[in-house]
Order: C-alpha cells, then structure tokens, then sequence
C-alpha cells in the first residue's frame, strides 16, 4: 500500500509541474527538462508498483502446501534411492514443509509405462524411470535411450545438451510431461549370469531377464539372448529357480539388490547405459509458486549432478567387493561383435517405430566432435 501511495504522490506531482508550466508560458529548455525527468519518475514508480503486484500475486499463499508421490523401482540401498530421498529432504526443508515429496522405492507404487502415464494424466506424482519409456510420447527417445549409443557418462550428457534433445523435452512438455532432470546415471549395464558370455553366440539359448521396456527386450534378443521381460521383485526368484538364466544390471546394482546371491560371472557387454530421469507434469509443476519452483528444480538439478560424481568414484571399489565378498568375476566381451549385433536397431527405429530419420547418426557426429 505504501508503494501505491508512493507512486500517486509522484504522479500527483508530475501533474502539478507540468500545470505549474503550461501556466507560465513554460516553453523554456530549463521547464521542459524538469517536466521530463518529473514524467520519468512517475513512469518508473508505476514499473516499481508493477513489479510489486506481480511479486506478490506470484509469491507463495502462507498455508501452500502439496505432497507428491514419487516412484522408482530400485532396491533402498542403491545410489539412485539415496540421491532422491535426499533430494526429497532438501526440498522439504528449504520450503519449509510446503512441497513434500514421500519416495516409494521398489515398485510400491505404478512403475515403468504405468508411472510415466500417471504423470501425463497430470497426477501429484513424480516418475524416475529410463529414458526408453518416454518412447511411448516421443518416438526420437528410442535413439537417446538406445543400445550401446554412448561409451562414457560424459559422451551421454553432452547429448542432453544438443537441439535435438532440447526439442525432444520440448514435444513431451505438450504432451504433458516436463522433465526435472534426464541424468542420474548409475552405471553401464551389463549381463549377470552363471556362464562366461563374451560374444553373442555365448548368449544363445539362455533366456535373461530384462524390465518391461520395448528397446530392453529388442536389445537383449539382438544381442543373442532370448529376453523375459519381467517385474525386479520376481527377478531374484526367477534365477533361482531356472526360468530365467540371468539378467542384467549395473555394478552398483549388482552388490546392493541380490543380484550377486543368484549370479556369479559378469561379461562387461555394457550394452545399455544404466540412466533414470525424473518426470513430473506440466501443469503440477506449473502451478507451483515460482520461489518453490526453483528450488524444485535447482535440487533435482544437483542430486543428478551428486549421483554421477558417486558413481564414478564408487565403481572400482564395488567391482573389488564383489570379487572379494561374493565371489563375482568379471571379464571382457568382443564389443564389436556386439556392436554389429544390435547396429540393425537403429535402422528398425526409423522404419517401423516412427524415429526420425537419421538422428542416431547425428548423435555419433556429436559425440565424434566433443571437445
């Protein structure tokens, strides 16, 4: 109120001057002046009592509050169920309780397709989920989601970077998904069996657990393997019991989801890289008052940044546990011989899935051309 009575005052005055003027035969350079910088004045206060409405209609009601659901399927002791219920704590701290984000690992709620719609249906949910089921909105993420594109963690987040990607998250906000943050890698994924894989012609006839994603099951069975598409908390069971002959998985998994009780040989295929992003909807992100907005987004943005650090640094010394504590062994694999397997993928995604044409050839440019 006081600003508004401010800027009356100013306008009040510039009137009055320019009265005082026009009263006196003011055509003089020295009043003409004085009126301008009266006339300036006045037009600033009203910019200041603009900007003031503004802030005030876009700040935070006192009793704001709104919980959201968020849901992944990895084990409490994995890198990526750390980094977000951290990431949960941060931003119910910094917003004092207003955005509260409760973190339900392990399939507890809809995962995979079903917690991505949840999303683009425009429930209070956040979905962490790989890249592959965005697909389903946007054809072009089969590429960036795609077997063996990238060779390193740095290779991957470059291409998150480039107009293509930018203009793929742009598409899938219009079909009501905004991503907070597409990086949380933890790791390539490779094969966990009880039989030393290092071509393809190994993986023949063994049947390997995969999650319930399309390129999941087209990558496995290109590589040799015949992929049985299945829900993690059955996984464990599955080996056991010899309906499955392995699965796959990241090193960080390996030690932490009891992947290593049932499967004692990795072959480092690296055929996958093991990566979530964090999906939440357009107009329930929207309609979040900007102060908490960004804190939303500044704390996905670090926890992406965290994870990766922690991954990096952890991996060696996860690799020697295992081999130490479990008895894992771990061997290399003749990747080109891989590479050619599944190179046939990428020309079926521009054919049949509806991919554009010439975009996986335009990612390799890229990374070709990293500096």
């Amino acid at each position: 109120m006081r600003k508004m009575n401010k800027a009356l005052a100013v306008i009040m005055a510039a009137a009055m001057t320019a009265a005082t003027i026009a009263g006196c035969g003011g055509s003089n350079a020295g009043g003409t002046t004085e009126a301008a910088k009266t006339e300036a004045a006045a037009t600033e206060a009203k910019k200041e009592e603009a900007a003031t409405t503004a802030a005030q209609a876009e700040a935070a009601p006192s009793d704001y509050h709104l919980e959201l659901k968020l849901s992944h399927v990895f084990a409490p002791n994995e890198a990526l169920t750390k980094n977000m219920q951290k990431i949960a704590d941060n931003v119910r701290e910094k917003t004092n309780g207003a955005i509260d984000i409760q973190c339900f690992p392990q399939s507890q709620l809809p995962v995979y397709q079903d917690g991505v719609a949840q999303v683009a249906q425009g429930a209070n949910f956040i979905s962490v989920e790989d890249p592959s089921y965005l697909a389903d909105y946007v054809k072009d993420f089969n590429v960036l989601a795609g077997p063996m594109l990238v060779t390193s963690y740095d290779q991957y987040q470059y291409l998150l970077t480039t107009p293509e990607v930018q203009d793929m998250e742009a598409q899938l906000e219009k079909q009501g998904i905004k991503i907070l943050n597409l990086g949380y890698i933890f790791g390539f994924r490779s094969m966990m069996t009880n039989k030393e894989i290092k071509t393809p012609d190994d993986l023949v006839g063994m049947k390997i657990r995969t999650p319930k994603s399309e390129l999941y099951v087209n990558t496995i069975n290109a590589m040799g393997a015949t992929a049985t598409p299945m829900g993690f908390a059955d996984t464990i069971s599955a080996v056991q019991q010899g309906v499955v002959d392995g699965l796959e998985g990241t090193i960080d998994a390996y030690g932490s989801n009891g992947s290593a009780e049932v499967a004692k040989k990795m072959a480092l295929t690296k055929h996958l890289l093991g990566v979530c992003g964090a999906y939440i909807n357009v107009d329930v992100y929207n309609s979040i008052p900007e102060e908490y907005r960004t804190i939303l987004q500044e704390e996905f943005d670090k926890g992406a940044v965290q994870m990766v650090k922690e991954i990096t640094e952890n991996e060696a010394a996860q690799m020697a546990a295992l081999e130490k504590d479990q008895g894992i062994t771990f061997n290399e694999v003749d990747s080109a011989a891989f590479q050619e397997k599944i190179a046939p993928l990428y020309k079926d995604m521009e054919t049949n899935k509806g991919v554009t044409p010439g975009l996986y050839d335009k990612f390799q440019e890229y990374i070709k051309n990293m500096k």
